[in-house]
């Protein structure tokens, strides 16, 4: 039996609204310790903010934090999967757009919840978390050193290593 969204994800999450100033979604996401809050028009997904769209787009703009709306920072139009999708759908969204969190939607175009990465690997099975992982964990291409692919890197790390063994004058 395929394991859907619903079954995995955190449901009854925390939103703010698009007109809330900055400081209290920091205060929220502080509070919560989550660095992604839904921004919600009614119970509508309008958007996503996170702790790195206050920092880049509105302190390093010197944007005030006490008036400046979630709506002038925030992600617009964020991607999102369905409550009724099978996990791996979810995972494949994730590693495409190498996030970490999804919002998920119901049927009646409502936010139901987030499936979070952590969602998956807990409840949703290990393999499905560790390709999803190695993609999202990719740093961006100008950083990037040669060689090894994703999860290639990925699987090395996972080999438990012979410390010492083989090693020139280490002989066991």
């Amino acid at each position: 039996m395929t394991r859907r969204v619903c079954d995995v994800m955190t449901s009854g999450v925390i939103t703010i609204g698009p007109r809330a100033p900055l400081r209290e979604a920091a205060r929220v996401m502080k509070d919560l310790n989550v660095g992604s809050l839904p921004v919600c028009e009614g119970e509508r997904l309008v958007g996503v903010v996170t702790d790195r769209d206050i920092t880049i787009r509105a302190v390093s703009s010197a944007l005030d934090a006490m008036s400046t709306p979630v709506a002038e920072i925030m992600t617009v139009a964020p991607k999102y999967c369905f409550d009724t999708d099978p996990i791996e759908r979810a995972s494949a969204l994730m590693q495409q757009l190498q996030i970490r969190r999804l919002p998920v939607i119901d049927a009646d175009n409502k936010l139901a919840g987030i499936v979070t990465l952590g969602d998956i690997a807990v409840r949703g099975g290990r393999e499905n978390a560790s390709r999803a992982l190695a993609s999202i964990s990719t740093p961006a291409e100008p950083h990037r050193p040669p060689g090894l692919s994703p999860l290639e890197r990925t699987n090395r790390l996972a080999m438990p290593v012979a410390w010492g063994l083989g090693q020139a004058g280490g002989g066991i």
